[in-house]
């Protein structure tokens, strides 16, 4: 049932059109252009769906210089908040861009500033660590005010983070301010491109510089079938027992455990031996609470399990069967889902378990956990060993799903039965239909449908429902985005 993106007919997995081969890319256009959709459309859709990973380009700079306008400029629409004042944004935002035909990720930072306190300590933490998992670097500057004693710490973090950098002198309106661009010089990251980013001016000339620096993709991570081990990030909340899990799969004690919670700081990795298998395992910190509202070390730890998941190819989640199922849980497992990773959850404390808990641990399953009911589940316990057989044939199961690929052919003889017993519902007299569709790529499966009409979320719901029960993609989140016909005549 699976075909994984490893055999011969993938074609060159990165490729323009996706993953499919030459030949299924040449009959599917083929029928796209049979069903009246105009054939850039067409490449653009499979393009995006089939990308993977995109390269990451962070905004940064002191409060106030103009980040959020920049971003608003490349990304060519008003949708990072901008307001005359410092300080207006906190979290890290991103937003997808394009510029000369190329596709990366923009990341808009708060403000950093050196030597605060509270708030104003965790934005330059988040713009820290954009920094630390972006590609390359935009550093903005007041060209106005010149360089202040804060730019110059910023440099020193650039520096020492070693991304590639491009000096963005903002806010030259005209002529007139190019001598205070060129004075920027002195901060020794090269030329400073002059650039009115609230009108647009010189905006161009910076992206192409950024395309120069940026790479054609981000440099993957995580193990392949080809290279390293797999890494598995075992990631919950604080005291479920991830520490203890890893020591138990490992049979030793390889990292701190304790009954205090918050004991792991830093992602832990650890080379263990199962079945033949050699996987790194990723012990990360218990994530507490919603990040921009934690403080000190474990506002870091919580940036550091994000990194850690990012960088793994299955999370495992481990849930405490002793305690209800929290929003907490739930976000945790979001975050996983969200970054696209193979899923495993992991009931650990199944040994401290009486009928009644269990009895009721079921029912919350059932409702709170209804949207991964995808996921393989393990009833583990890390402090007797319980059931840790079963969690690496979990895990390959997951692996197996995430990495899943349905030919085409076989996908639109599906498509077409499942639309042709269960049209979508008409709406406003007109009833939409998919009329056919790609999987354009993998881990995780992504697919792109191409239809007459909109179509509602309920129905794409439907299609992923149907999509599992026909071809498994257990442990894995489905992306499927739709594309619509506008050119309603078919192409003699």
């Amino acid at each position: 049932m699976n075909d994984h993106i490893h055999s011969g007919d993938s074609g060159n997995p990165g490729a323009e059109h996706g993953e499919l081969g030459d030949a299924e890319y040449s009959e599917f256009m083929e029928l796209a252009a049979q069903e009246g959709f105009d054939v850039d459309d067409v490449e653009g859709a499979i393009g995006e769906a089939g990308h993977g990973p995109l390269p990451v380009l962070a905004v940064v700079g002191r409060p106030n210089v103009g980040k959020s306008t920049l971003v608003n400029r490349i990304i060519g629409r008003r949708e990072a908040v901008v307001q005359d004042k410092p300080g207006v944004t906190r979290d890290r935002v991103t937003y997808e861009a394009e510029w000369a035909g190329r596709r990366f990720k923009l990341v808009d930072t708060g403000g950093w500033e050196q030597d605060v306190l509270g708030l104003d300590a965790s934005v330059a933490a988040q713009a820290e660590y954009a920094i630390e998992t972006a590609d390359a670097v935009v550093f903005v500057v007041d060209s106005t005010v010149g360089a202040t004693d804060t730019d110059e710490a910023v440099v020193r973090l650039l520096r020492k983070a070693g991304k590639p950098v491009v000096l963005c002198a903002n806010k030259v309106d005209g002529q007139s301010g190019e001598a205070d661009a060129t004075a920027l010089w002195s901060l020794g990251l090269g030329q400073p491109h002059p650039v009115s980013s609230l009108h647009g001016r010189g905006t161009g000339d910076m992206l192409d510089a950024v395309l120069e620096a940026l790479p054609e993709a981000p440099e993957q991570t995580f193990g392949t079938t080809i290279g390293g081990p797999r890494r598995i990030a075992l990631i919950g909340r604080p005291n479920v027992g991830k520490s203890s899990l890893l020591n138990k799969i490992a049979g030793e004690e390889r990292v701190v455990v304790n009954e205090i919670a918050g004991t792991t700081r830093d992602p832990v990795d650890e080379l263990i031996e199962l079945g033949g298998t050699v996987w790194k395992f990723v012990d990360t910190a218990g994530i507490r609470r919603r990040v921009h509202l934690q403080e000190g070390a474990d506002y870091y730890a919580s940036l550091r399990t994000a990194a850690a998941v990012e960088k793994a190819e299955v999370a495992v989640v481990l849930i405490d069967t002793s305690e209800s199922i929290s929003v907490q849980d739930q976000r945790i497992i979001t975050m996983a889902v969200d970054a696209g990773r193979a899923l495993v959850v992991a009931f650990n404390k199944w040994d401290t378990l009486d009928e009644e808990r269990r009895y009721y641990l079921e029912r919350e399953i059932e409702t709170e956990l209804a949207q991964i009911a995808w996921a393989p589940r393990v009833n583990v316990s890390a402090r007797t060993g319980r059931h840790m057989e079963r969690l690496v044939p979990a895990i390959e199961t997951a692996i197996a799903g995430w990495e899943t690929r349905v030919p085409t052919g076989r996908l639109n003889a599906f498509l077409g039965e499942l639309v042709a017993g269960h049209p979508h519902p008409i709406r406003g007299g007109k009833q939409p239909r998919i009329l056919f569709g790609t999987q354009a790529g993998t881990r995780p499966p992504r697919f792109v449908l191409f239809a007459s009409g909109f179509i509602e979320a309920g129905y794409r719901r439907f299609v992923e429902r149907r999509l599992r029960e026909e071809f498994g993609f257990d442990g894995t989140p489905i992306h499927i985005s739709v594309r619509v016909r506008e050119k309603r005549g078919r192409k003699k």
